[in-house]
């Protein structure tokens, strides 16, 4: 069973910076493909990042990159969503989620391939 902890979202103006987290309550981490998802108001799930369990293999969806830097620190059991450049449409709660399965493009960036999901933090941009 594996436990996902989100944190570090918040108000922030359009333009700034912002970093997120994701603790993981599990014996071993290093198994782990991890991604990044996102839910606007009144829209559906949308994939943003994905990264490996040794954090050299990263994807992203369309709509942050550039923008967006996934990145894993196995011995803190952590992921961390790295966001710069934040818009207004980049409103959302953002769920980090995690599946013991080698990482491929293929259904890294799929809501329904991933079986522990974290509960969530919301990050709004102002324009």
């Amino acid at each position: 069973q594996v436990q996902l902890v989100e944190s570090g979202g918040t108000l922030v103006q359009a333009g700034d910076s912002l970093r997120l987290s994701c603790a993981a309550s599990v014996r071993t981490f290093g198994g782990y493909t991890v991604g990044w998802f996102r839910q606007p108001p009144g829209k559906e799930r949308e994939f943003v990042a994905a990264i490996s369990w040794s954090g050299g293999i990263t994807d992203y969806g369309d709509s942050v990159k550039g923008r967006v830097t996934i990145s894993r620190d196995n011995a803190k059991k952590t992921v961390y969503l790295q966001m710069n450049s934040l818009r207004p449409d980049d409103t959302a709660v953002y769920y980090c989620a995690a599946r013991a399965r080698p990482f491929s493009v293929g259904w890294a960036s799929h809501t329904s391939e991933y079986n522990y999901w974290g509960q969530g933090t919301q990050v709004t941009v102002s324009s």
